[in-house]
């Protein structure tokens, strides 16, 4: 996040329209993959855009940092951005996100946890995600809950 903290020293804590994505990773018993994060509760692999980068790659760079696993095809469910995703993180720093959400079920390689941004990463079922899911996340994955389960 080299980019975000150069900005930072600049603008400070103003808001900052910040791009990024998210995977929504799909097993083959349709059980989707969460990582319990450490900025909080459960959510979605992904995270903000570094310079040069398509979205897509910013989804494959998250999902192997923060999960282990590598990202074949993905397919673009859904971008998200406005009022609703305005943030305010703990250091008082304020961001308006906009987010590609993607699915797959094309990941390879063992989950491994890096003990940083990932404290626990495991699949829950569709229909039982945890109660602490990130507010965000929820969004992201509800509108397509019927098409994931057919998915």
């Amino acid at each position: 996040m080299g980019y975000v903290r150069e900005l930072r020293k600049l603008v400070g804590n103003r808001p900052l329209i910040l791009p990024g994505a998210v995977v929504i990773i799909l097993n083959e018993q349709n059980e989707i993959l969460l990582q319990h994060r450490s900025d909080g509760g459960w959510g979605l692999p992904g995270g903000i855009m570094e310079l040069g980068e398509s979205m897509e790659e910013t989804g494959r760079r998250e999902v192997q940092e923060e999960t282990g696993l590598k990202v074949g095809e993905l397919e673009l469910m859904g971008i998200f951005s406005g009022e609703d995703y305005f943030l305010k993180v703990a250091n008082g720093d304020e961001l308006y996100s906009v987010t590609a959400v993607y699915a797959t079920r094309d990941v390879t390689g063992d989950i491994v946890i890096d003990g940083v941004e990932s404290l626990d990463v495991q699949y829950f079922p569709l229909a039982a995600l945890p109660e602490n899911l990130a507010s965000g996340s929820r969004s992201y994955i509800e509108p397509y809950l019927s098409k994931l389960k057919d998915w």
